[in-house]
């Protein structure tokens, strides 16, 4: 199975930047892994709502380039719904079984997704009702789907 997480922004700072390595390279025995970083639009905080829409909308548009019309997709909201580390992995299984060849993650920007784009996805996920940055947001991401090829192998995880 490919794994592709679909963000916007780009990576600057080195700490991240090693921490998605190391997953990276710790998911290669599971799946074969592709991130794509899509340019985020600049969101000054000023903004009235139609701007607010125009920018999730391109923002939406560069992503949905990126995303195949077999892909199973998952978006990150925070109005999603909440998984446990087991239940991902149970997902991820299930959407093995069913034959799916990628499951594509989405990270938003700033200002999240347009509706066009949640209502692409097959699941929409919440990690917390907090707000994390999106840069953050990939590691534990990528974290908890490494997390969840050990579960499905059988390896041990932390509880």
């Amino acid at each position: 199975m490919k794994i592709k997480i679909i963000a916007v922004g780009k990576i600057k700072e080195n700490y991240l930047k090693e921490a998605l390595a190391e997953y990276k390279k710790r998911m290669t025995p599971y799946s074969q892994l592709e991130i794509i970083e899509v340019k985020d639009q600049e969101a000054p905080e000023k903004l009235s709502q139609k701007e607010k829409d125009q920018v999730m909308e391109k923002e939406a548009q560069d992503i949905l380039k990126h995303i195949g019309d077999k892909d199973q997709v998952i978006s990150l909201e925070i109005k999603g719904k909440s998984l446990d580390s087991l239940q991902l992995a149970d997902y991820i299984k299930d959407q093995q079984v069913q034959g799916y060849s990628t499951l594509t993650f989405v990270i938003g920007g700033s200002l999240g997704l347009a509706p066009a784009l949640s209502q692409r996805a097959q699941l929409r996920l919440s990690f917390s009702k907090m707000t994390f940055p999106h840069q953050l947001m990939r590691v534990i991401l990528l974290e908890q789907i490494y997390r969840s090829f050990r579960i499905i192998h059988g390896h041990s995880y932390h509880k």
